[in-house]
């Protein structure tokens, strides 16, 4: 069973936090997360990290201007997730606004696999661009830019993924996490790097004299996108991140939208109007990277480029449907893997590798993630490929970065990985047919030397107590509001409640009645209709109700212990 501890808060950040005006739960909230001055949370754009902190953006500046100057054809190769397809619509439509002409290509997850390979390279000279960018991909596209380079056709990389031992001989590339970048943030999604170029070179073209003050064009038309592809992809949520994403939401609720951020808003039967993270992260990101996952991201993209309504709709349809789809194949491969561990213990392994051939290679990621959850341990998923080779996707818990851990693996099997890369806790590789199992092996033996029994524990992390008077309704609508996400968590409170009433409603989910101290609360526990004992410590978000006109607070059960 996981353990509920209360996450630290330092005393003197809090005091200056309410010094400067904060309540004292916001205070509390935000100094436990890190927060020591009120500037930290403003998100004012002008408190962005300036374009000049990342390194050679200067320089792709350069080259895109120098493209835009010469009428060069621009070609943008993408990523078919999220943020890859946020990042290739935002550099499509900013590159445009700034005068260029820019198309783009995006591989197919299942035909072509990731990233800027040879044989997307041929494609895209088929194409015959004079420039070729990457977003959200390239920093390990050795081969891929060796490609292009031979074909006369110069690249820019834009990326934010870990480099491996060798980097591209790219034109020019940007990523934070390349070695000798000191840029603050390391962990802009690709998306917020294409921001940044595009920030850069608008610099670049306004001391070129392309705009007066009245021409110039407003980047923070993108920022919509921005935050969608940042959310999606689970990166930290910085102060800068925050930043981007906060200001994204402002334009949403403004109703500033793209087209097809508004329906797909619409299609998952949400209000941009009243957008929030948990819109961006769970109901819009599952749709557009469904595209990607059973069929092609190019779909998604379009959704996000037409300034059509009525073609937005249609295209938010698909993506619905297509994710409708998603969550089917998903269901059936999570009780077929369900079934295939039932004899699994996890008292005797450290981490979980997952194989089927008839799984579908879109959905594995989703996969582990589901396994990881349910037995707390770093999963890798595996697949069958049309090649025959197996495309493995991963997912870690705090403690163990996966990427790291696939790259000791790698040392010390050379040619059991065809390739691999990713983060500290998501991973993709590749596999020889039928390597799975001596992969499994290798991968336990470094879990195994690189995490302590009590890693594999799981533990969850609440805020404490909150006192009677701040259930509110105003205090929950607040929090909902707010940026929180990887690194910069949503609020769970805790405390004991007397169940003082319990029913299931639609199948399988339960609705509560939690009372303590005089006050009953009204609580769900969704997707869990299991009943609950009489006395219970409970583990709990806010949630702002609105039905039918009238505005409460419910307490939304994430975890509970019985008490004796």
């Amino acid at each position: 069973m996981p353990v509920i501890a209360t996450r630290p808060c330092p005393a003197e950040a809090c005091a200056l936090l309410e010094q400067h005006g904060l309540p004292a739960v916001w205070a509390r909230l935000y100094a436990a997360r890190g927060v020591t001055h009120p500037g930290d949370i403003a998100h004012r754009l002008p408190t962005l990290l300036p374009p000049a902190g990342l390194l050679h953006i200067e320089r792709a500046a350069r080259l895109l201007a120098d493209a835009i100057a010469a009428r060069q054809r621009i070609l943008i190769v993408a990523d078919y997730d999220a943020d890859g397809a946020t990042a290739c619509a935002v550099g499509v439509r900013g590159l445009r606004l700034l005068g260029a002409q820019v198309d783009y290509l995006v591989p197919n997850r299942i035909t072509h696999g990731y990233g800027l390979t040879p044989a997307i390279v041929a494609l895209a000279a088929a194409r015959k661009p004079n420039l070729l960018v990457t977003v959200d991909n390239g920093i390990a596209a050795v081969a891929g830019v060796a490609a292009a380079n031979a074909l006369g056709i110069p690249v820019l990389v834009t990326d934010h993924h870990l480099p491996g031992e060798a980097l591209p001989d790219a034109a020019c590339i940007v990523n934070p996490n390349q070695p000798d970048c000191t840029f603050a943030s390391k962990h802009l999604a690709g998306v917020g790097v294409m921001f940044y170029v595009l920030l850069a070179l608008r610099a670049e073209l306004r001391q070129r004299n392309a705009y007066t003050s009245q021409t110039e064009p407003d980047l923070r038309s993108l920022l919509d996108l921005v935050a969608l592809g940042t959310v999606a992809d689970v990166v930290r949520l910085d102060a800068n991140n925050r930043t981007l994403v906060e200001n994204g939401l402002a334009r949403i609720r403004a109703g500033k939208a793209q087209a097809g951020i508004h329906a797909l808003f619409r299609a998952a039967g949400r209000d941009p109007l009243h957008a929030t993270v948990f819109d961006l992260g769970f109901m819009l990101g599952p749709r557009l990277n469904a595209a990607g996952r059973l069929d092609d991201m190019t779909l998604g993209i379009e959704c996000l480029l037409t300034d059509d309504a009525a073609s937005a709709h249609t295209l938010a349809q698909q993506l619905d449907s297509l994710n409708r789809k998603r969550r089917d194949v998903e269901s059936g491969m999570l009780e077929s893997a369900l079934g295939i561990l039932a004899t699994f213990n996890p008292a005797h392994s450290h981490s979980l590798v997952a194989y089927q051939p008839d799984w579908h290679a879109g959905v594995i990621g989703i996969l582990a993630s589901r396994l990881k959850d349910t037995y707390h341990r770093p999963t890798v998923v595996f697949a069958r490929a049309d090649d025959g080779t197996l495309k493995g996707s991963g997912r870690s818990i705090p403690g163990l970065h996966l990427r790291d851990a696939i790259d000791m693996v790698d040392k010390r099997h050379p040619g059991l990985i065809r390739q691999f890369g990713g983060h500290a806790m998501a991973a993709g590789l590749t596999l020889a047919t039928d390597r799975h199992t001596d992969f499994a092996a290798a991968l336990e033996t470094v879990v195994r030397e690189w995490l302590d029994p009590a890693d594999l524990e799981g533990r969850i992390e609440t805020d404490g107590e909150l006192a009677a008077s701040e259930h509110s309704y105003v205090l929950a609508s607040e929090l909902d509001r707010a940026v929180w996400g990887q690194g910069f968590p949503a609020p769970l409170f805790t405390g004991e409640f007397e169940v003082s009433a319990q029913r299931v409603v639609g199948e399988k989910h339960l609705k509560l009645k939690l009372a303590r101290g005089g006050q009953v609360f009204d609580a769900m526990r969704f997707f869990h209709p299991d009943p609950l004992p009489a006395h219970i410590r409970a583990v709990y978000a806010l949630m702002p109700n609105e039905y039918n006109g009238q505005h409460t607070l419910q307490l939304k059960l994430q975890h509970w212990e019985p008490v004796d």
